[in-house]
């Protein structure tokens, strides 16, 4: 592979594997709160949320960092009394005295806050307007977690991303242009993880450390314990040792823990699952740390690939296509080929396809056990040239056919479904 090429592929992962704290809807909502009062210049009187479907329904559950608490409030008062844009993803992550002083803030001025669903095509979008003394300031978030499409102080415009950039912006870079129009294919993914210099991949060393440290939080007992039960359940058995230390870390993360992960398509869970499975299950079968860090690659990598013809936030739950990344990274573990990598990623699509995503929440930690565990199984078919049909579901002959059918069922054929959802959290009975 040419050089060229490998430094693009390369971007791509560090683009999308980057460190979140807390869920990474919340944590986008804060990030765009914590932009506007920056613009606004001072505590806000009124603050309005707009937020797209699937944003709303990813913040409505699930836990803040350090707080014991759920939802967006309290990340919007984190954002209005401490939180700085420059952090990124991890605005939320800040001292315990400053997650006190945003709990007394959000008991006084709860009322300040107004948040809603905006009627929008984009899946992701996020939309804040604040007010105060006569001044008004808005922060716009669209497409990617981080990505500002629009800011504007009174009258005058700072940011807007279709009339170009007003004013220079990190997070819309000629380099991401770059990022963007490389299309990905499972060979290319294939090669680049099992032929680039190995030391171009040791960046990837840091998600393990950063989301094992997070497991081991976890273990202890967080969100619904599913992790700390399976792991006094294993009895030494090899994969439910790897599911458990693995869905441990989603455990700790839906519960609020104040540590960040690497995320991955920005999902803290799916940057949890391409991790920690190839790694724990390379320690244990006493893999090389060569072969290790190349099943994360491909991990990480096929995982962004899937992801980008599903979308960004879809009704298809982001474990699909992270425990498809997996799945290719343990088969590639066991010395399997591409063509049986593609096996087992076809196996994948015919076996957990319909996963939607409810919503953030603690019981994630269940959809990802069952997405290792599937992932384990379609991989031991493929290392024995077991595959499904092509003739069968989604599947193809061609293993890219075949992501392409997934990417068109969660991009185009859930949205109905999507509605559905949100229309059943909104209006629980008592």
């Amino acid at each position: 592979m040419e050089k060229e090429l490998r430094e693009k592929i390369k971007a791509t992962i560090q683009h999308e594997v980057v460190p979140a704290t807390g869920c990474t809807e919340p944590g986008a909502v804060a990030l765009c709160v914590a932009k506007a009062v920056e613009t606004l210049g001072c505590e806000p009187r009124s603050i309005v949320m707009r937020l797209s479907k699937n944003v709303f329904k990813n913040a409505m559950g699930v836990g803040i960092p350090g707080t014991g608490m759920i939802g967006l409030p309290i990340a919007v008062a984190m954002a209005v009394t401490h939180g700085r844009s420059a952090q990124g993803l991890e605005v939320l992550t800040m001292p315990q005295q400053q997650v006190d002083d945003a709990k007394r803030w959000l008991a006084n001025h709860g009322e300040l806050i107004d948040i809603g669903v905006k009627e929008t095509s984009d899946k992701l979008y996020i939309e804040c307007v604040v007010e105060a003394e006569g001044h008004r300031a808005i922060a716009v978030i669209s497409h990617r977690h981080t990505n500002f499409v629009f800011i504007k102080h009174d009258d005058q415009v700072l940011l807007d991303s279709k009339q170009g950039l007003l004013q220079p912006d990190e997070s819309d870079s000629n380099a991401d242009d770059n990022r963007q129009q490389l299309e990905l294919t499972a060979r290319m993914v294939y090669d680049y993880a099992t032929t680039a210099p190995i030391e171009e991949l040791d960046f990837l060393w840091e998600t393990v450390e950063y989301n094992d440290a997070v497991s081991t939080i976890g273990l202890n007992g967080m969100g619904l314990h599913t992790g700390r039960i399976l792991m006094e359940q294993s009895r030494g058995d090899m994969v439910h040792t790897v599911v458990a230390r693995t869905v441990a870390a989603s455990d700790a993360r839906m519960d609020g823990c104040t540590r960040a992960v690497y995320s991955n398509s920005g999902s803290g869970n799916q940057g949890i699952a391409c991790t920690l499975p190839p790694y724990y299950y390379g320690k244990l079968n006493n893999k090389t740390d060569e072969q290790i860090l190349r099943a994360l690659t491909m991990s990480h990598l096929m995982s962004i690939y899937i992801k980008r013809g599903i979308g960004r936030l879809s009704a298809l739950c982001g474990i699909v296509n992270a425990s498809m990344g997996v799945c290719a990274a343990l088969t590639y573990l066991e010395g399997g080929s591409f063509e049986q990598i593609g096996y087992a990623l076809k196996n994948m699509i015919n076996t957990i396809a319909g996963m939607v995503c409810d919503g953030a929440k603690p019981s994630c930690a269940l959809k990802m056990s069952a997405g290792i565990y599937t992932a384990f199984v379609c991989s031991e078919l493929a290392i024995h040239n077991s595959v499904v049909n092509s003739t069968d579901g989604l599947s193809e002959t061609d293993v890219d056919y075949s992501i392409h059918n997934l990417g068109r069922l969660g991009k185009e054929g859930m949205c109905q479904t999507d509605d559905c959802i949100l229309d059943i959290m909104t209006h629980k009975h008592a």
